[in-house]
């Protein structure tokens, strides 16, 4: 990335001599919150920058009013296409000295017919994360990615160097974060879309021609002569016998023959290296969750056999066919008709997701300290998801909306099932993850898959207690109360963390911008998952050895059936209130602190007064909103939630 700042740096003549003066810049992306092109349409937005986090615009970089560059460059980031996958800069879209990014787009042909398109999309969604991200704590001071820090805090000259439709891989995308003052890596790739691929010849009862996605990435291609052979179930020495994650114990019979294999508990190469060794000579994997098969990631340099992915209906099938020792003759074909790439720069949630690796890697341990998320346990996938489905909620959604995550990637609608194991829900009839799942899911994107579940979960909580506000800049709802404490419990979790760590940042997060007055609701949604009381990592470096809680610590009135804290105990009225507020309290009789905080958690009231059973305080030169009134107690503390009109 260091050899990325200085090729930045020589590219002056793409800087014009004079600046550009025009305002009203123009873009044509899948605008937020649409999280992909089967989300909705593309839409033309007018000046969209954020004049705090983006003072000068997208197109400036040195703290001057008027653009330096008509490409899809900034302070914020450098767009710019990668297909031959070099370290050089190569084509970015110009939008003229109008700044007009207006660009057709036709999805019936490849990706390089519509590059300028999807590197404006791209561009879009990099300045929008770090604008957004900026007004919750992502800022200079906290490593944020900027040529110029305008006089704020932190070190310069770190864009994100956005490469749209890499040519490094297929169906991923990666960031790589170095230390502040150094540029991350963006890379985007495309990603296949099923084809006809597997072509089942006998028994007729399954006879039949089935989608399914090629190993492109770390395997051979499908040949031009198809592959024809009967299918062999594999057997490993382990539980799971079916997944081949060991190797395989029935290597006489898979010799030879295409090699059937279930997805789960292991990398796809590992499991196609192990059909190698036993003289397979191609490989079916079967999905494990439901919906497209999908791209499957992995590095390899040894494997010799292709390989695809097929949905787990038909694979399913297979498998029991097999199990009831049926004869399966099957062909393994490129497609007949060509298939078209799908572009990862479109699909928002993607982008989101590798920017948000830069934010936690920036935050946890500090801007200077890049190595911080290297262990098992780690979150920073959990962290991407969340960021990803934070900024794509819509106004209509509700809590029993399930999301998945990569649905435009994986070729489905936007309420297909995407590429992780469960959509995410509050439901746990549909995602039942607990935190006592850790030692049996992959690391990095099972781990972190079930961190964000539980995010997921206290966003909704918070919603439910405080309502959603569609501002995801300057909102107050419960929205972006979640979107504020990840921020900050992110800056307060420590290097290569567990998720008991992550818990406690977080509720030490509300303390220091809410006074802890969610601290209960936290502690439910924690709990409710397994990250209760006595909940314990154990070794962050490894996932085997987690100890699951589902009961609360001892907070006084914090109970699984009670909202909020002392409930019992307390009748505040009239609320909402114009500022005249009556307090009583069931058999407390003595001296209380009364504190009122607004919703960013600044205290606006205080009074210290005797409450012998009731009080009365005034605050009527509050302003209209919601506040956290917070009593004090020797031996107690109840918060609750106000409205002043």
């Amino acid at each position: 990335n260091a050899l990325a700042v200085q090729s930045i740096k020589k590219q002056s003549i793409l800087k014009k001599e004079a600046a550009i003066v025009k305002a009203g810049e123009q873009y044509n992306v899948f605008a937020l919150p649409l999280e992909a092109p089967n989300d909705g349409s593309r839409s033309v937005i007018t000046d969209p920058h954020n004049t705090t986090a983006s003072p000068y615009g997208w197109h400036d970089d040195d703290g001057v009013d008027g653009a330096e560059y008509t490409i899809t460059r900034g302070n914020n980031v450098y767009a710019q296409e990668n297909v031959e996958a070099n370290s050089e800069f190569g084509a970015a879209p110009d939008g003229t000295p109008t700044l007009n990014f207006n660009f057709p787009l036709d999805f019936n042909q490849q990706p390089l017919g519509y590059q300028n398109a999807s590197l404006t999309n791209l561009f879009y969604m990099n300045n929008v994360m770090h604008d957004i991200w900026f007004q919750y704590g992502f800022d200079q001071a906290a490593g944020s990615f900027q040529t110029n820090n305008y006089g704020g805090e932190g070190v310069g000259d770190d864009p994100v160097i956005a490469n749209g439709q890499d040519g490094s891989g297929t169906d991923n995308a990666s960031f790589g974060t170095p230390p502040d003052g150094q540029s991350p890596s963006m890379n985007m790739f495309l990603w296949n879309q099923p084809a006809d691929l597997l072509v089942v010849n006998s028994p007729g009862s399954i006879a039949g021609t089935y989608i399914g996605v090629d190993s492109i990435n770390w395997g051979p291609l499908l040949p031009e002569t198809p592959i024809t052979s009967d299918l062999v179930l594999a057997e490993d020495d382990t539980v799971l016998t079916e997944d081949a994650c060991t190797a395989l114990v029935n290597g006489d019979d898979i010799a030879g023959k295409i090699a059937v294999v279930r997805r789960g508990d292991c990398n796809f190469t590992v499991k196609v290296e192990f059909a190698q060794d036993a003289g397979a000579i191609a490989v079916i994997i079967v999905n494990n969750i439901d919906g497209n098969p999908v791209g499957m990631g992995g590095e390899s340099t040894i494997i010799t056999i292709p390989a695809i992915m097929i949905t787990n209906v038909i694979g399913n099938q297979i498998i029991d066919a097999l199990k009831n020792n049926d004869t399966i003759n099957a062909t393994l074909q490129q497609p007949v008709e060509e298939t078209f790439f799908l572009d990862g720069s479109f699909d928002n949630g993607i982008i989101a997701h590798e920017y948000g690796h830069g934010i936690s890697t920036r935050l946890v341990g500090g801007p200077s300290n890049a190595s911080c998320l290297d262990n098992d346990e780690q979150m920073g996938e959990g962290w991407s998801d969340f960021f990803g489905l934070m900024i794509t909620m819509k106004p209509t959604d509700t809590e029993s909306d399930a999301r998945g995550i990569g649905t435009y990637a994986s070729a489905e609608p936007s309420s297909g099932n995407g590429i992780r194991v469960y959509k995410y829900s509050p439901d746990m009839s549909i995602n039942p993850f607990t935190f006592g799942d850790v030692k049996d899911v992959l690391v990095p994107h099972g781990v972190g898959s079930i961190w964000a579940t539980i995010l997921w979960d206290l966003n909704w909580k918070m919603i439910e207690t405080y309502g959603f506000d569609p501002d995801v800049y300057n909102g107050t709802g419960g929205n972006n109360m979640t979107m504020a404490m990840v921020i900050e419990g992110l800056k307060l979790t420590p290097c290569n963390p567990g998720f008991v760590d992550g818990r406690d940042a977080i509720i030490q997060a509300d303390f220091a911008l809410y006074g802890g007055v969610n601290s209960c609701l936290i502690w439910k949604v924690f709990a409710r998952r397994g990250l209760g009381g006595a909940a314990d990592s154990g070794s962050t470096a490894q996932i085997d050895d987690q100890v699951a809680s589902f009961g609360l610590p001892e907070i006084r009135g914090c109970t699984l059936g009670i909202d909020n804290n002392n409930l019992d105990l307390f009748n505040i009225y009239p609320n909402p209130s114009n500022g005249l507020i009556n307090i009583n309290g069931v058999g407390i009789n003595e001296d209380v602190k009364i504190s009122i905080f607004d919703i960013n958690g600044r205290k606006v009231f205080e009074k210290e007064t005797a409450l012998n059973g009731s009080t009365s305080i005034e605050a009527k030169e509050l302003t209209t909103g919601f506040y956290i009134l917070k009593i004090q107690g020797e031996e107690f503390t109840h918060n609750e939630k106000i409205i002043i009109e």
